[in-house]
């Protein structure tokens, strides 16, 4: 436990260019608290005691606004920046070194009992606002936008945005983690290709009226002069 609280306290320094010294991060950084807390509620959930582990995530979601149920499985070096309204549920697992932003909702979709949250693979980067429902994976290095909506398995080394979740390949390509304006935006190419067709189709219709129009000219002016 304790060397994932380490590996958890230094990945903020080397991800979070406004973290400047070790007293503002243990003091200011509600994800790494919430982190703490965590860890320490489901060492005691895995021993069985009652009550007592639900009652310290209660406590951390008041004071971090983070929720993360005890029986969560967290891997180290996880960092949880900002953090406000991110909840995780009772079966998700996480892996290491893990990027999670505000907002993020790891849960289920129904009343299902088991396995009924999301597994993380290591280095997955989640954006704000971002929702992973149900019990599927994610794999390795996978990036998922800001505000979309993962409903199905996710392979590992792509990119996944809108809403639902959809799924772009980036394989063999080295990301940065915190690069979010490099996210292809799968939507706008959809649009650019329908602009596109749209502009040739009515590229054809002009010619098509341009020919019928010099076709009934041709017409009237034969008529016209078979008639003198």
């Amino acid at each position: 436990m304790f060397s994932s609280l380490i590996a958890d306290y230094k990945i903020i320094f080397e991800r979070d260019p406004a973290a400047r010294n070790w007293l503002e991060v243990l003091l200011c950084y509600p994800g790494l608290q919430a982190l703490v807390l965590h860890r320490f509620s489901h060492w005691l959930n895995n021993l069985g005691l009652p009550l007592i582990p639900r009652l310290m995530s209660h406590f951390g979601r008041f004071f971090t606004g983070i929720e993360i149920h005890p029986g969560a499985t967290i891997g180290k070096g996880v960092f949880i920046d900002h953090g406000m309204g991110v909840v995780i549920g009772e079966t998700a697992i996480i892996g290491d070194y893990c990027l999670i932003y505000q907002g993020v909702t790891l849960g289920g979709t129904g009343k299902q009992s088991g396995k009924r949250h999301p597994t993380l693979g290591e280095n997955v980067v989640i954006g704000g606002g971002a929702k992973v429902l149900g019990n599927i994976l994610i794999g390795n290095n996978v990036r998922i936008g800001a505000g979309s909506v993962v409903l199905k398995d996710v392979p590992s080394d792509s990119t996944v945005v809108g809403i639902p979740g959809r799924v772009v390949y980036r394989s063999g390509v080295k990301v940065d983690p915190l690069d979010h304006s490099n996210l292809p935006d799968s939507e706008a190419i959809v649009i650019k290709t329908l602009l596109d067709r749209i502009e040739q189709l009515e590229k054809q219709v002009t010619e098509l009226q341009q020919q019928s129009l010099e076709k009934q000219f041709y017409c009237s002016d034969s008529s016209s002069w078979i008639g003198k």
